[in-house]
């Protein structure tokens, strides 16, 4: 016989006294791993319930039972009060004769998870083989019917995962350089004909961080070269054998000078140049491409039915030239008059090597 008091037919387990059959018993026999049946009962919960799947009280004793934990059901609902007090959501339900069982708030989302998920295996940075590190931890969240939505294989055009195993240690080399305020020292890695990162040069560069950014699935490190006297950008994937140096940082007045929020729009695909106000005509149609790129602050000035014009900064160099060809006609630099010559001569030289 089932007695039953203060019941609704859902609401929180340990909010509410919870079914009980008449003669259950709280001195059950033991097994040797009881000291571990609450973080048995939490994994149980966590691994096997969510929204749209849920347990029994049988379905929990038998699935503790195989990992030689025995309880009774009043045990359990204690247990259950437990978790929730430790901030495990477990809801009950009934259906027909039977109560279920599921955890309905866990620390993620499904779909905060699948976001997670997208982001590690489209991200450059990431090896392949620790994002599967990676999303295999992030399952850990989730149940075992979620787990397998989160077996997603994101396809990004032309997108090829960095080789460099060492990638967060160097993040973190570089946060800690940062936090302490100290320069650091590294070797930096370019491809040979042969297919291998080797130094690009034999001394080690030398260099004070100030920032780590985010541009095109790839981080670049921000820093200041006092040899140069100037603000520099590196691929953090191709930096290797980083050694924060006891030498406290230079540049900061420099650094300063950058607004972070507009950096990544001003240097494209992350290469330095002079920091220019460029004017730029184009038609209409390439609106969309021009907020995209330099964000929807920009004023857009109208030229006339076909074309529109506006005027941004640009750290001018052969990327950024490279960016305006590949629209043809649908580019044009206005001014300044020297960016404009130089844009010409690039053109001039890559006609020659066609003629």
């Amino acid at each position: 016989m089932i007695f039953y008091k203060d019941r609704k037919c859902c609401h929180k387990a340990h909010k509410n006294r919870v079914p009980f059959l008449k003669g259950d018993t709280i001195n059950m026999p033991k097994g040797k791993n009881q000291k571990m049946k609450l973080y048995r009962l939490y994994r149980i919960m966590l691994s096997e319930t969510d929204e749209d799947h849920a347990l029994t009280i049988k379905q929990i004793q038998e699935r503790l039972a195989e990992s030689d934990v025995t309880v009774d059901r009043k045990t359990l609902y204690e247990d259950f009060a437990a978790l929730e007090e430790m901030g495990l959501d477990i809801e009950m339900s009934r259906n027909g004769n039977e109560y279920l069982y599921r955890v309905v708030s866990k620390r993620f989302e499904l779909a905060e998870l699948k976001l997670l998920v997208d982001a590690i295996q489209s991200s450059k940075f990431i090896t392949a083989k620790k994002s599967r590190q990676l999303i295999g931890k992030l399952t850990d969240f989730a149940s075992s019917y979620e787990a397998r939505q989160l077996d997603r294989q994101v396809v990004v055009a032309g997108r090829v995962k960095t080789m460099n195993e060492s990638i967060y240690y160097n993040v973190d080399a570089v946060h800690e350089a940062i936090t302490e305020n100290r320069q650091i020292c590294f070797s930096y890695l370019q491809w040979n004909e042969d297919k291998q990162l080797v130094p690009r040069k034999s001394k080690a560069y030398r260099v004070s961080p100030w920032a780590l950014t985010w541009n095109d699935g790839n981080y670049y490190l921000i820093a200041y070269d006092a040899a140069a006297a100037m603000i520099k950008n590196y691929r953090v994937d191709k930096m290797d054998q980083i050694k924060v140096l006891p030498d406290v940082r230079v540049g900061k007045s420099v650094f300063r000078q950058i607004d972070m929020a507009g950096y990544t729009r001003e240097n494209f695909d992350m290469f330095a140049g002079k920091e220019t106000l460029v004017t730029l005509r184009f038609t209409r149609d390439l609106v969309g491409v021009m907020i995209d790129r330099f964000g929807k602050e920009i004023t857009i000035c109208r030229v006339n039915e076909d074309h529109d014009e506006i005027t941004v900064p640009v750290a001018v160099s052969g990327m950024f030239y490279g960016w305006v060809a590949g629209f043809g006609n649908g580019v044009e630099i206005v001014k300044p008059e020297e960016a404009r010559k130089e844009y010409c001569e690039k053109l001039k030289q890559i006609l020659t090597s066609y003629l």
